[in-house]
């Protein structure tokens, strides 16, 4: 599998999955026009890592200043692979990403947080430079 670079626009987030090195990073904001459009493939792709033989450990770097209720629920289902995945043996770890500052980003974290019994969800605040 190759890996797989989206770049950011006005309305989507960074996005890089790289297979071989068992590591996502989404990073900006999130309101595409179509979720399922966006988030779709990008589900397909984590689902194929996630189901090869070595796909039995990954990193998830999440850094989000903005998300709407549609990227919400895609977040939720791509947490729904990865607490699977995790419940069945991988070595998951999602690092919550957000400024010390943004309490918004910290609830959501924190709910996040709440949903994962498997998978390692920790809540990583950054200092502003």
């Amino acid at each position: 599998m190759e890996k797989i670079i989206l770049e950011a626009t006005e309305r989507t987030p960074y996005v890089a999955l790289d297979h071989a090195a068992h590591h996502m990073v989404m990073r900006g904001e999130s309101y595409p026009e179509d979720a399922a459009a966006f988030f779709g493939p990008l589900q397909q792709a984590l689902r194929s890592l996630l189901d090869s033989p070595d796909g039995d450990q990954l990193v998830v770097d999440l850094e989000l200043s903005y998300f709407n209720s549609s990227s919400a629920k895609a977040l939720m289902n791509l947490f729904v692979l990865l607490e699977q995945a995790a419940s069945e043996g991988s070595k998951i770890q999602i690092n919550w990403r957000f400024h010390k500052d943004d309490d918004t980003m910290q609830e959501f974290g924190e709910d996040f947080a709440e949903d994962f019994e498997h998978a390692s969800f920790v809540l990583c605040p950054l200092q502003d430079a």
